[in-house]
């Protein structure tokens, strides 16, 4: 039986061992960690085949800047001489233009629109019960402008083929009644979904375990011995662990483990927040995004979660209070009554999204080693791509026909 070595326990490792399983590949997960709080728990639980937009796009850096000046922005980038960042920094503009965005968009939605067909299947097996609600996603919007905008977006993605609808405050308020609403309107994004994350991965790792995948926690890889085009093993401390076939799936930790096979894969760790709060009134059933203020609201488990934020700096523990006061704030902005109060830093999680400089989720095999694939990047749509990724890897490794072209994502492409 040929043996697949994964690298992170995140959702693109679970999901590549689920499918890697099921093809029938001895597996073993390594990871630094103990596998109960890494980004994949804390996200937002949002599947988003409308976000066929990336990261990397022209208003991006002009909004940007002005959110650079304001302490409780949803975006910042902490100024530094970090010669990661500045490469970083430099590859985002060069790519932050109206091409990269028309280019992306197919591909973009391949991946989503797959990964929402897998998850579909996957909560029809038993054991996996995660909250599967296809009930779409509300992206609402105060002002004019923003409007314009959402409009613009929801046109572009009904000509991809997505369920998108522009809708007035009276049909917004007649899907949620007990919902009090100061907004000028909403895009329905039908086309989308939502889960609970904590069931999803805990449903996963029941799975793994089951059929035998070897999850190796709190074991962080420090070396790796290549020779030639080949990896031979993987050390975490004096361990060796040898295999077939090697998969980094690290997520924001991905750069240091691809810097000791000497191969690139440029990431920032994007820090997001987010907190959970008793929701017994069931007054919100879709989820909803926050169009100006960059705010993600999921009903889940009886909750309300609230998360946002985009923190590009190195990996740290800091928890910066103004930006959760910023999520806080913003939320009656758009729900008078939907009033949080600021949580006590113990019940923050935060969670870092590996962030690549297009945009874009690095998928695919090395072009230097042969037995070498990489499956990381996918920053704040990580969740979303999990299964799609964790398919597709599982083909790569197979040398099969990948369910999509996957040439968008060549983790060669810098």
């Amino acid at each position: 039986m040929s043996k697949v070595l994964i690298i992170g326990g995140g959702i693109m490792g679970l999901s590549s061992a689920y499918y890697l399983t099921k093809a029938g590949y001895e597996v073993t997960i390594l990871d630094k960690g103990d596998l109960t709080d890494n980004c994949s728990y804390g996200n937002a639980g949002m599947i988003v085949p409308s976000h066929f937009v990336p990261l990397a796009a022209p208003g991006m850096i002009k909004q940007g800047v002005r959110w650079m000046f304001n302490n409780k922005s949803p975006f910042y980038v902490k100024p530094s001489l970090n010669p990661d960042l500045v490469s970083w920094g430099i590859k985002f503009l060069k790519n932050a233009n109206n091409k990269h965005v028309e280019d992306s968009a197919k591909p973009l939605t391949e991946l989503s629109l797959l990964s929402k067909s897998l998850y579909k299947d996957l909560a029809k097996e038993s054991g996996f019960d995660f909250e599967l609600t296809e009930n779409g996603i509300l992206m609402f919007y105060k002002t004019e402008k923003a409007g314009e905008e959402e409009a613009h977006l929801a046109e572009q993605g009904r000509k991809l083929g997505l369920d998108m609808e522009v809708l007035s405050v009276a049909q917004c308020k007649a899907l949620q009644p007990n919902l009090e609403l100061d907004v000028l309107g909403a895009v329905h994004y039908r086309c989308d979904a939502h889960l609970y994350p904590q069931a999803l991965m805990a449903a996963l790792l029941r799975y793994l375990t089951a059929k035998g995948v070897n999850i190796v926690r709190n074991h962080e890889v420090t070396k790796i011995e290549t020779s030639g085009s080949t990896v031979l093993g993987v050390f975490t401390g004096s361990q060796k662990w040898q295999a077939d076939n090697y998969i980094i799936a690290g997520g924001s930790w991905s750069p240091s483990i691809a810097k000791l096979v000497d191969i690139k894969a440029p990431l920032m760790p994007g820090k997001g927040y987010s907190f959970m709060v008793k929701e017994p009134e069931k007054r919100m059933h879709i989820p909803a995004l926050l169009a100006e203020a960059r705010v993600a609201i999921t009903p889940m488990n009886g909750n309300l979660r609230y998360g946002g934020t985009m923190e590009l700096d190195k990996i740290n523990k800091r928890i910066n209070m103004s930006r959760v006061r910023g999520i806080v704030e913003s939320i009656p902005q758009y729900f008078p009554n939907l009033r949080p109060e600021v949580p006590a830093e113990e019940d923050i999680w935060f969670g870092f999204r590996p962030s690549s400089p297009d945009g874009l989720p690095y998928i695919g095999r090395s072009n230097k080693y042969n037995n070498l694939v990489v499956a990381t990047g996918h920053g704040m749509m990580g969740l979303s791509l999990g299964p799609a990724t964790g398919l597709l890897v599982s083909e790569v490794i197979k040398g099969s026909k990948t369910a999509i072209d996957i040439n968008a994502f060549s983790p060669n492409r810098f």
